[in-house]
């Protein structure tokens, strides 16, 4: 996927980050932290720009299309669109820190 978005005009990466941004916002930010300087308002949910520490980010793009079942014990199981999971990935990798 990340090569796929290196070879995309910018305006179209770009369009992609944005709608995995508005994804998250509207699916995750309820617990998760999914901006660069936010905090998470749930104790066990980990911040998005920090995903990388603990998981390599291409491993979620299989978690988000079977239904992501784990992570804090209330999280609901939301199983996302091929479409949807490229442009959640694309945002979250755009966040990520060193």
């Amino acid at each position: 996927m990340a090569a796929w978005l290196g070879c995309a005009p910018p305006a179209l990466a770009n369009s992609t980050v944005e709608r995995g941004k508005a994804l998250v916002e509207f699916n995750c930010a309820g617990c998760h932290a999914v901006g660069r300087t936010d905090k998470s308002s749930h104790p066990d949910a980990p911040a998005f720009r920090t995903l990388s520490k603990r998981y390599p980010i291409a491993d979620l793009e299989e978690a988000l299309a079977e239904g992501i079942s784990t992570g804090h014990p209330d999280m609901p199981e939301w199983v996302a669109r091929p479409d949807q999971i490229e442009a959640i990935i694309a945002y979250i990798s755009s966040l990520q820190q060193p």
